[in-house]
C-alpha cells in the first residue's frame, strides 16, 4: 500500500498491523523518520519535485493507495495511474464548506462539489460521500474506487441489503 503525505505513519501502522507491505511518502524529515517503523518511507517534495515512484513506463502501481487530509490537484492524475489493476484508491480530504467551520479554509485546499468523482472518473467508484461530518465539525469528500482488471469489471456491484450512498 502507498500512503501519500503519510505524516507519522498512522495509516501505514494500521495496514502493516494487518500484514500489508507499506510504503509512505512525505516531505517532512521528522514524519518520515517516525513512519519508517511501519515500512518503506520516501522523503520527497511531491508538489515541487518529481513523483518519487515514477518508472520507465509510468508511475509504479500499488494494490492500495491511501490519501487523507491532503490535496495537490496536479497530482490527482498520477495517483489514479498509481492504482494497480484490481487495486483500490481510498481518498478523503476537506471540501468546500469547511471554511465556515475551521481550517483548512483556503479554497485552494478544499475540494469542489464532485471533484473527486471527476478526478477519478477512470476508476470504478465503489463508495462516495460529500458533505458535513460533526465532532469535529468538518466538510469532506470521501471516495473509494478500484481499477478494474477488464472492461466487464466496471458494472456496478450491488451487495444484498447494502444501498449505494451518493450524497451529491
Amino acid at each position: 500500500m502507498l500512503d501519500v503525505a503519510c505524516g507519522h505513519g498512522r495509516h501505514m501502522k494500521w495496514f502493516a498491523g494487518r500484514g500489508c507491505t507499506t510504503t509512505g511518502v512525505d516531505q517532512s524529515t521528522q514524519a518520515v523518520t517516525s513512519a519508517a517503523q511501519w515500512g518503506e518511507v520516501v522523503q520527497a517534495d511531491i508538489e515541487n519535485g518529481p513523483w518519487p515512484f515514477q518508472g520507465s513506463s509510468g508511475p509504479q502501481t500499488f494494490d492500495l493507495v491511501v490519501v487523507t487530509h491532503y490535496l495537490w490537484r496536479p497530482l490527482l492524475g498520477t495517483l489514479a495511474q498509481s492504482v494497480a489493476p484490481g487495486g483500490i484508491l481510498i481518498y478523503e480530504t476537506f471540501a468546500q464548506g469547511n471554511e465556515t467551520v475551521g481550517k483548512p479554509s483556503r479554497l485552494d485546499f478544499l475540494l469542489r462539489p464532485g471533484e473527486l468523482l471527476q478526478a477519478f472518473a477512470g476508476l470504478r467508484v465503489v463508495a462516495y460521500e460529500d458533505g458535513f461530518l460533526p465532532e469535529p465539525d468538518r466538510f469532506v469528500q470521501r471516495l473509494v474506487a478500484t481499477l478494474p482488471h477488464t472492461a466487464s469489471d466496471i458494472a456496478p456491484i450491488a451487495a444484498p441489503g447494502l444501498p449505494h450512498r451518493y450524497n451529491l
